[in-house]
């Protein structure tokens, strides 16, 4: 299955600020990403609860976080988040692609042949139909379509992640052969591109499971037909991170579990920065401290996947930790298509692409 075609190979990873019409429009007309990442969506939209999922960027240095998000500092270089998936539903993404591309259709922008990755989420069932979905508009509109399916979310609770499952994966990407090899039979079908968002993983079992739900889903039936996925973004967030913000309580303070001061001196107390679904305020982790691990991802990822004949025209969109010119030769030193940008778009907004590629805007 032929891969998105990504020139210059940067684009934005599926992220919050990617969510709007005006920031995924604001994404397609800079000259300077070779592809558009939708937010994850659900068929039916995600709710959203901004007193429960949230997000900051911090020091990694300090481990201090920003006191606004909307303003921090340079060396904010870390993020944490305790988000789900895109309120808005798959339907909502479409609708928005249909504007851009009526939008571009009617400029002489070389952008018109820039693909939208559309990033989506739910059962394997679910999932299909969302397939069926996005291989239905692509026939209404002139952009390449390409889906990313994400199985590596951690912040959801009781559902971990399916990625770190080969029989859960496998079971998607079956499913997704059938289906893509029934649409293959129209006389009018056009292939969507398919790819799969994966867990940051750290040790080699996990790597195997990956591989081996890939080749199971290569030969399973039809067999004449190849492995429905042509493309993996490595990687999502690391999960079961915590930031904690000090605060000073009055040692008569019922939320104090430490001893009351005899001198009556108000104690520093630590306190999860984040709220979460969990309560807890565990998240996912991105940003600079999760770029070595992403780069080790794709590096393995991508050995792996030559030693395989029937997986080695898979190709890898690096994920984590990418702010700078240097981060982005790194990742595409170890094997990566393409490079994909997250905290650091939220962090200096759309001209960080230009900044990566070495460009001056204005």
């Amino acid at each position: 299955m032929k891969p998105p075609v990504i020139n210059p190979p940067l684009l934005n990873s599926s992220n919050p600020w990617c969510t709007s019409l005006e920031q995924l429009r604001e994404l397609y007309d800079c000259p300077y990403t070779g592809a558009v990442t939708t937010r994850t969506s659900l068929l039916n939209g995600f709710p959203n609860d901004p007193e429960i999922h949230q997000y900051t960027f911090y020091n990694p240095s300090t481990h201090v976080a920003a006191a606004d998000p909307s303003v921090s500092s340079p060396d904010d270089t870390g993020s944490l988040n305790t988000l789900g998936y895109s309120p808005l539903p798959l339907f909502t993404y479409l609708d928005f692609i249909t504007q851009i591309a009526e939008s571009a259709s009617s400029s002489t922008s070389p952008s018109k042949s820039k693909p939208f990755i559309i990033s989506v989420t739910g059962s394997s069932t679910e999932v299909c139909e969302c397939y069926r979905l996005i291989s239905a508009h692509q026939r209404l509109v002139h952009i390449p379509l390409a889906m990313e399916i994400n199985l590596s979310c951690p912040n959801i609770p009781d559902k971990p992640p399916p990625a770190y499952h080969s029989h859960r994966l496998a079971e998607y990407l079956t499913t997704l052969k059938t289906e893509v090899a029934a649409q293959q039979s129209q006389s009018a079908h056009i292939h969507v591109p398919i790819g799969i968002k994966t867990p940051p993983y750290t040790y080699a079992d996990q790597f195997k499971h990956l591989i081996s739900a890939l080749s199971a889903a290569a030969s399973a039936a039809p067999v004449d037909q190849p492995c429905p996925i042509s493309f993996i973004t490595a990687t999502n967030t690391l999960g079961s991170s915590l930031l904690l913000t000090p605060t000073l309580e009055a040692t008569s303070s019922p939320t104090s579990t430490i001893p009351a001061s005899p001198t009556g001196i108000p104690r520093e107390v630590f306190h999860h920065t984040l709220a979460s679904a969990t309560g807890t305020g565990i998240g996912g982790l991105a940003g600079a401290p999760l770029h070595p691990l992403a780069l080790g991802n794709v590096y393995t990822i991508k050995g792996l996947l030559f030693q395989h004949p029937e997986l080695e025209g898979i190709q890898i969109i690096g994920v984590g930790g990418v702010e700078d010119t240097e981060g982005y030769k790194r990742m595409r030193a170890v094997g990566a298509s393409a490079v994909g940008v997250g905290t650091a778009l939220g962090r200096k907004g759309v001209g960080v692409f230009a900044e990566i590629l070495g460009k001056k805007e204005g």
